[in-house]
């Protein structure tokens, strides 16, 4: 993989591609102890020694973040009014140009995979695939047997689509429930559509995985962490 020397600065969070072709002209960058000063200097940043100054430019192609999605954040990689997911992460990581992997509603917590590896952005949310995606929720109203098996053969929205078949599970039944629900497809505000088809309300929502890769509880609201490589085996392997 050969790719112009300011490009791989860019992406690499050394600035601009405006500011990265400054630094290269002012002689602070160089290539195996070779200081460049074009811009467009070709390099094999998996072959190369690249420095700015004494430090060393590790390059990194792909970008794989698990966040705790607060609430009050949109699933998105830009908006005029709202603040986003990636308004989360530093300018750094920011520098990969990532994006969501599918979409929370703007009051869910929880899991959420932020990448710039599209092949993988495609697997996870492609319909044919059936990735489970796992939901904690507290709902207003008794959820009872009867809605576990209304899930599990799917319910009908009110715009008359019917849901593939979801695992409910009661944790806690009263007044307000507390449940967990795997979903194996993602339509607009599905969770909170398939129990108001019940008669019911969801207060309260969070995803705590995703395939078979769940949540790390010990990040706090608004935390993030690259995913470790076995993490990142478990979302590849469908």
């Amino acid at each position: 993989m050969v790719l112009r020397l300011d490009k791989i600065l860019s992406d690499m969070g050394w600035g601009t591609r405006k500011e990265t072709r400054k630094l290269i002209k002012k002689g602070l960058v160089s290539v195996n102890s070779i200081i460049i000063r074009d811009p467009a200097y070709k390099v094999n940043p998996d072959e190369s020694n690249i420095q700015v100054g004494e430090e060393k430019v590790v390059y990194q192609k792909y970008i794989y973040v698990m966040l705790n999605k607060p609430a009050g954040y949109l699933s998105a990689t830009e908006d005029e009014t709202a603040m986003t997911v990636l308004d989360l992460l530093s300018p750094q990581d920011r520098a990969f140009h990532p994006f969501p992997v599918g979409r929370l509603d703007k009051d869910t917590e929880g899991l959420l995979i932020i990448t710039n590896d599209g092949k993988l952005g495609h697997i996870l949310t492609t319909p044919k695939k059936k990735v489970p995606k796992t939901y904690y929720a507290v709902v207003k109203g008794r959820v009872t047997e009867e809605d576990r098996e209304a899930f599990a053969l799917g319910v009908v929205l009110e715009d008359g689509y019917k849901t593939k078949p979801g695992e409910l599970t009661i944790v806690k039944e009263g007044e307000t429930s507390e449940i967990k629900l795997v979903i194996y497809e993602g339509k607009y505000h599905q969770v909170k559509r398939m129990f108001r088809a019940v008669g019911k309300e969801v207060l309260y929502l969070k995803r705590l995985g995703m395939g078979e890769l769940f949540l790390d509880e010990s990040l706090e609201l608004g935390q993030y962490r690259q995913l470790r490589e076995k993490e990142l085996e478990l979302l590849c392997a469908r």
